[in-house]
């Protein structure tokens, strides 16, 4: 009873979740619940058995592709006015297919029945040997049966990766600067040395000099009017 109330509650969130995901007229609030919908699917995970594909599903898309979404998302100058007017513009097109998808899903729905032993078969993968867990069990299949298949969706994986870099670099010469060793090595003394003239420490501060005014220069005194000052003066020492 608890397991069914808490798949229901599990699965009406992850669905509200995923509609909020397409209906929000955020980004932001898009990724945001995005993160919720893996949570909850990771949750339906590890109710069935599959432990690792929570712990996947949490560690991997949450914690490095939604929130790298979220990255994206924020540092994008988006013009919500332009998305409005898009949405309306397609709105039509996108209601038409939508529908048909819609009555794709009742009729596949309709016509498919359960087979009458699901309810007494498990959920969790069942490992040939009774002591491995199902992350042994998976880890056994996907890195020892099938570990060249598995090497080959890596290097695919990692080709798509280096082409999206490619497609997406833009190169711009007039403003990137390149360096050259050589021409670094080769250059003259002239262009890489400038000579400026000292500055002290009143000038950093910003304090200007003021020259003061040379001294006047004492004037040349004839012989006569020497000897007569010097008359005068003993003059006036003996009195």
């Amino acid at each position: 009873m608890i397991a069914a109330l808490a798949f229901y509650v599990f699965a009406a969130i992850l669905i509200a979740s995923a509609v909020m995901v397409v209906t929000s007229r955020n980004p932001v609030h898009s990724v945001l619940f995005l993160i919720l919908a893996f949570f909850n699917a990771a949750a339906l995970f590890l109710m069935a058995g599959a432990e690792f594909l929570a712990l996947i599903l949490v560690i991997v898309y949450v914690g490095a592709v939604a929130v790298l979404f979220l990255f994206i998302v924020m540092m994008l100058d988006i013009d919500f006015v332009q998305l409005r007017q898009g949405l309306q513009r397609y709105a039509p097109i996108g209601a038409v297919i939508g529908a048909i998808l819609f009555l794709e899903l009742l009729f596949v729905f309709g016509s498919w029945q359960f087979a009458p032993d699901v309810a007494a078969l498990r959920l969790n993968a069942v490992p040939p040997d009774a002591t491995l867990s199902n992350t042994e069990a998976l880890g056994r299949l996907v890195y020892t049966d099938y570990v060249l298949l598995f090497q080959i969706a890596g290097l695919i994986l990692l080709v798509a990766m280096i082409g999206a870099i490619v497609l997406t670099l833009r190169d711009k010469p007039a403003n990137s600067k390149r360096q050259d060793i050589g021409v670094q090595l080769a250059r003259a003394e002239a262009v890489t040395l400038t000579k400026v003239p000292a500055r002290t420490g009143l000038d950093k501060l910003g304090i200007v000099r003021r020259k003061l005014p040379e001294p006047p220069k004492p004037k040349k005194v004839a012989h006569e009017a020497h000897g007569h000052g010097h008359h005068d003066h003993e003059e006036g020492g003996h009195h």
